[in-house]
């Protein structure tokens, strides 16, 4: 007997995330079906043309008996199958409800996002069903690596992050490596799981591709003028890349307050650590691509290749919302090191510390394949700009930014002469390639040499 389904007789006059019209059925429906049941469940009603008018169906009663038994036989799922009247039209009505396991059509799986139907492939795919098992990518336990493959001395950081940041007791951070995996989450059985192999392996990249960033400087959309990557481990990224671009990318504008000497970068250091972590943390180390920074005269531009999660607006992001890493592992792990925040407070503080500095909002973009963040350069109210940013000049603003980076080299040589180039990149917070370039400069000051061979001589540092 037909009824009168409220959302039916809505006043409601446009298709949304659980509301579908076809105005007669086609079998290939099914696969709509299928893209309800595995998001979070709709209604597709036939007889309703695309504006929302009802033109009603002609085999009303015969379609309540078969589309049930084919959505039972094709999905091998039930559904509620109703007759509905309106405007004296029949109208069927389909009430799909989300499946918590994966549904397929022929071996297909479908998805339903906001007003269209997608079908998952690829990578877009494994989260789906790593989701519906309630795991997700970082959970995944990986095979041949073991705790004695991982680099003893990023977990001895992490440690040391995780002890001032006081968010795991000392007693805990005493354990043996494999103790500590395990509280931490990061073993499943007898494997390490890909979370761990990013935080702590030293070459990240043999199991995971494109677990590095990218950065590059653009004069235009075309014109690409230097470029460099930054590697090794995750926790390690953020630091690495951050030194870079102060050092070879990011000009800074020179005012003094009496004889101090201030630095204004045009955007807030904090602000920009926020959102390499966020890229780095919530990225989506299954798409094998990079975290891709473009930097230009104007802006700066961070690209990740993650997602939102399901049903997340720009708005939603950008208002006060409960923490849902895309890598919950990763995520656990960055907050216990004292990184991140747990409450999903990264975006708040990325717009409060860019209002504290007079600056524009950043802009916020989710694409079907990664989010871009981009932040405008605001022109500066007084002082005066460090050199033109290019490969050559960039680097000799590093010295004037920075003026005592040199002078902490001179000392360090004094005390260990027979420090490694990568050893005083480690000790200095910079990238081996800073560390060749203020070398070069204090060997052509006459400030410093090297006496002996290349690997197994000392430096001397001169009056």
């Amino acid at each position: 007997m037909p009824n009168n389904s409220p959302l039916s007789n809505s006043p409601l006059r446009r298709e949304q995330q659980n509301l579908e019209w076809k105005e007669s059925w086609r079998d290939d429906y099914l696969r709509w079906i299928c893209g309800f049941a595995n998001a979070e469940g709709g209604v597709l009603v036939i007889g309703r043309n695309d504006r929302g008018q009802p033109v009603g169906v002609a085999n009303a009663a015969r379609l309540l008996e078969e589309i049930p038994n084919k959505v039972r036989d094709v999905l091998g799922i039930m559904v509620a199958v109703n007759l509905v009247s309106e405007d004296g039209k029949e109208l069927v009505e389909i009430r799909v409800d989300p499946y918590p396991s994966p549904v397929s059509y022929k071996g297909e799986y479908h998805y339903r996002s906001g007003s269209t139907k997608q079908e998952l492939k690829g990578a877009a795919l494994s989260h789906f069903l790593l989701r519906k098992q309630g795991l997700h990518w970082d959970s995944v336990p990986v095979a041949y690596v073991s705790v004695a493959d991982l680099d003893a001395r990023v977990l001895g950081r992490f440690r040391t992050l995780a002890l001032k940041s006081q968010r795991l007791s000392a007693e805990m951070l005493q354990e043996p490596d494999t103790g500590l995996l395990e509280k931490l989450h990061l073993l499943e059985r007898d494997y390490l799981k890909r979370a761990a192999v990013l935080l702590f392996h030293p070459d990240p990249e043999r199991h995971v591709g494109g677990a590095y960033i990218k950065i590059g400087f653009f004069e235009s959309n075309v014109d690409l003028r230097y470029q460099d990557e930054v590697h090794g481990d995750v926790l390690s990224q953020v630091g690495k890349t951050l030194d870079t671009l102060k050092a070879k990318y990011l000009k800074a504008w020179i005012s003094y307050d009496g004889l101090q000497r201030i630095e204004t970068y045009p955007v807030p250091e904090p602000a920009l650590r926020e959102a390499l972590l966020n890229a780095v943390v919530h990225k989506d180390y299954g798409s094998g691509i990079p975290v891709q920074i473009s930097v230009y005269p104007d802006k700066l531009m961070i690209w990740n290749p993650g997602q939102l999660p399901p049903q997340w607006t720009v708005a939603r992001l950008l208002a006060k919302h409960a923490s849902a890493p895309f890598n919950p592992d990763l995520a656990n792990a960055f907050f216990r090191a004292g990184l991140v925040e747990a409450w999903g407070r990264g975006i708040e503080r990325i717009l409060e510390t860019c209002r504290q500095a007079d600056l524009a909002d950043p802009v916020f973009a989710p694409e079907s394949t990664g989010v871009w963040v981009t932040f405008n350069f605001a022109p500066p109210t007084g002082g005066r700009p460090t050199q033109e940013t290019t490969q050559e000049t960039t680097q000799e603003t590093t010295q004037e930014l920075a003026p005592t980076t040199q002078e902490r080299v001179c000392l360090l040589l004094q005390g260990e002469p027979r420090l490694t180039r990568r050893e005083l990149a480690e000790r200095l917070s910079l990238t081996p390639d800073g560390v060749k370039y203020h070398l070069q400069k204090l060997k052509a000051m006459g400030r410093i040499r090297h006496v002996g061979p290349t690997k197994a001589g000392r430096w001397e540092v001169l009056k």
